[in-house]
């Protein structure tokens, strides 16, 4: 078969079940073209995307701007390994570092990747600048956290999906319940081995749970109270999502150490990064961590004008006013809904919660019969849907997109 050939959604999806690992259960649609909101199946159908690629595509999909970075880029050097110095890794760096108000950033690829960077960065930090005994240092993180699927991670996972059979689990790490200052200061009072609070400032994957007005400013002071590290997760959140440029400044909260992925590469290329000071970042020296393709020229080109975008198109302000009316036209429905329960969320990352347990197939049922009226999402957690469209998206297209879901909706009353 030759690799430009043009296959049916079913050749394509047949090919994936047979030579493919089942790690994945994507929504039956196959995919060939993307601007903007908009994608297309191999058929020629065109959909609102309402997922943004778990929020990487904040940008749109193929923002001229971004694909010609990497164009541009790719044509003259793409890898040099860190062995080397390129001259476009410290543009990037110095560019993000005043983009979001730190001294230092280190570069990776992934979410998880950049997740496990900044675990590590803590607990260094910990027997280095706080005094913690060596390998007793303790993290704490809160239930039904998505931090992503390494093996690292997944030890402080409460979703036995990702959690069973991958055992043994790495310990270092204390679960307590997200949005619960009580149990935050009762377990740092309780252990003087706290290094780290990892917390995602709204819980994505769980199901958009947004938590209540003041935990992340109040967390923020316990850690500065008990000097633990404030680690924000915003691969989910962050780049323009929740309204603001970080999820974290609705508080006016600054992390000790932010993560970032997805999104500052708009969805085009594989980045993260890890953006801390210099009394957290200096305790890593050469050979402490590392990564191939981390920091490599066609990545920092990507995230300069992924970043630019999204301060010139002012998305996060677009974010933020679409949200309300987004939130305000579903409440709308709701208040007459035997099916929605309710819609949460900030900015343009929302979620409805559907009427019916999480072992029910209603809510893909209903992410079904959305795909047949052109507007593609997904469930999460089986009663959850989560609605997250590119933040170039425009009033006349969020009104159209309301009308599809509202129209989808009514017939599973």
């Amino acid at each position: 078969m030759a690799v430009l050939e043009q296959l049916t959604s079913q050749q394509a999806i047949d090919l994936e079940n047979e030579y493919g690992a089942h790690n994945y259960h994507p929504l039956p649609v196959v995919l060939t073209k993307g601007e903007g909101v908009y994608v297309w199946d191999v058929e020629g159908k065109q959909y609102f995307d309402f997922l943004s690629a778990y929020s990487a595509v904040n940008q749109g999909h193929c923002h001229p701007k971004i694909v010609g970075a990497m164009v541009e880029q790719a044509q003259k050097l793409t890898l040099t390994s860190r062995a080397f110095y390129n001259d476009m890794l410290g543009k990037y760096e110095k560019f993000a570092c005043e983009f979001f108000g730190f001294d230092k950033l280190l570069p990776m690829n992934t979410g998880a990747e950049a997740v496990e960077t900044a675990l590590k960065i803590c607990r260094k930090w910990a027997y280095e600048v706080k005094g913690i005994d060596e390998n007793e240092a303790e993290i704490v993180v809160c239930k039904n956290n998505f931090h992503g699927r390494t093996t690292t991670i997944i030890s402080f996972s409460n979703d036995p999906v990702a959690r069973k059979n991958f055992g043994p689990y790495t310990n270092g790490f204390i679960k307590i319940d997200y949005d619960n200052l009580e149990q935050l200061e009762t377990t740092f009072k309780n252990n003087k081995n706290i290094a780290g609070f990892l917390v995602e400032p709204i819980q994505g994957e769980a199901g958009v749970y947004v938590p209540t007005e003041g935990y992340l400013t109040k967390a923020k002071a316990l850690c500065e109270k008990y000097n633990v590290l404030f680690i924000a997760d915003e691969v989910q959140t962050g780049i323009a999502r929740t309204g603001k440029l970080l999820a974290v400044n609705h508080e006016n909260v600054t992390p000790d150490v932010l993560i970032l992925g997805k999104a500052i590469s708009g969805g085009v290329y594989p980045v993260s990064a890890v953006l801390a000071n210099n009394n957290v970042m200096n305790v890593i020296k050469p050979g402490n961590h590392g990564s191939t393709f981390g920091g490599n020229p066609v990545a920092a080109a990507v995230a300069i004008a992924a970043l630019e975008v999204v301060k010139d198109e002012k998305l996060a302000e677009n974010a933020e006013v679409l949200g309300e009316l987004f939130r305000a036209e579903i409440n709308k429905y709701i208040e007459t809904s035997g099916i929605v329960n309710l819609v949460r969320g900030k900015g343009l990352l929302n979620a409805i919660v559907i009427n019916d347990d999480e072992d029910s197939d209603t809510a893909w049922n209903i992410c079904l019969a959305l795909r047949d009226n052109g507007l593609l999402a997904k469930p999460t957690h089986g009663n959850i849907i989560r609605f997250a469209p590119p933040l170039v998206m425009n009033e006349i297209q969020l009104r159209e997109c309301v009308a599809i879901i509202v129209k989808t909706l009514k017939t599973f009353e």
